[in-house]
């Protein structure tokens, strides 16, 4: 089994900064990739940004705005948000693809956090 828990959220004014964190526990093989989606009220779920071992992508609404980044030795990622704006505001996810070496059956696969909430307005 394998446990996401996110931290870093809260309310922020137009324009500041929030860091979230997000440490993988459990039974980790190996991580394919990490990243970061958020969900607004009525809105679907859709990727901020994501993270494999060899790059980085990241939606154009916050582009140049947010970096995502990470920490092997943790199993941790990191998204540090800068420039935030009202549109912002969302449920924050983390995601996880992970491989289990131990099962024979599925052992890859989708894990996700229980969310962050982060608020952004004055």
């Amino acid at each position: 089994q394998v446990q996401l828990v996110e931290s870093g959220g809260g309310l922020v004014q137009p324009g500041g900064s929030l860091r979230l964190s997000c440490a993988a526990s459990g039974r980790i093989g190996s991580i394919n990739a990490m990243g970061w989606y958020r969900q607004a009220p009525g809105k679907q779920r859709e990727l901020v940004a994501r993270i494999t071992s060899g790059s980085t992508n990241y939606a154009d609404s916050v582009k140049g705005r947010f970096t995502i980044s990470n920490d092997n030795a943790k199993n941790t990622v990191y998204l540090q948000m800068n420039s935030l704006k009202p549109e912002d505001t969302a449920v924050y996810y983390c995601n996880a693809d992970i491989t289990d070496y131990s099962r024979l059956v599925n052992p890859r696969n989708d894990y996700w956090g229980q969310g962050t909430q982060v608020t952004v307005s004055s």
